[in-house]
């Protein structure tokens, strides 16, 4: 009996560390979120300019104020079937941090929503599905009145399944990758 009280315990507090704002939008008939400290600026969707030999959730990069920003599709990261860019079609630019170092990278998703105030009291860990299902990237289910949206930790989301290489290739990519044979020369 006590065991439970102090399971329930924990559970009510499922996530105090992750109380925060998050920025909130929608995939299909889904709602995510990521913490609004990442999300560098909105924009419409504009024309993105494809890169060959990239895994298929990579769009290609876009030209941002002269910064070349990678552009992945969340749609296709996730699985989902891709669909036609609407009117409401956003690219959100977030910061992640990879290898010790920041950069930006655009997501597509269908249209952003709203910023919420999740106290932490509301967000629990995510589900765990067994083995065969990698969960990792969920930093948590947030409790929306009758709700959930899926709060994304949108590091792990980008940098997961070689989108990290693509990232550093295409921003400096030997400082970021160091050679472990010898007798390959750096330039």
């Amino acid at each position: 009996m006590a065991e439970t009280a102090t399971q329930m315990k924990d559970h009510k507090g499922a996530a105090p560390d992750k109380e925060g704002k998050y920025l909130t939008f929608a995939l299909a008939h889904e709602e995510y979120g990521l913490e609004i400290l990442k999300v560098r600026e909105i924009i419409g969707y504009i024309d993105v300019t494809a890169v060959p030999q990239t895994p298929h959730y990579v769009k290609g990069v876009i030209n941002l104020r002269g910064q070349v920003i990678p552009v992945v599709d969340l749609r296709s990261k996730f699985g989902m079937e891709t669909t036609d860019v609407t009117d409401e079609t956003c690219i959100i630019v977030v910061e992640i941090t990879h290898g010790g170092r920041k950069f930006n990278t655009g997501i597509v998703v269908d249209r952003v929503q709203e910023v919420l105030d999740i106290p932490g009291g509301n967000i629990e860990d995510a589900p765990q599905f067994g083995v065969s299902v990698n969960t990792d990237f969920i930093l948590g289910m947030g409790k929306v009145g009758e709700s959930v949206k899926i709060l994304l930790d949108i590091d792990r989301v980008l940098t997961g399944g070689g989108l990290g290489t693509l990232i550093h290739d295409q921003l400096d990519s030997p400082a970021a990758q160091p050679s472990t044979d010898p007798t390959e020369r750096t330039s």
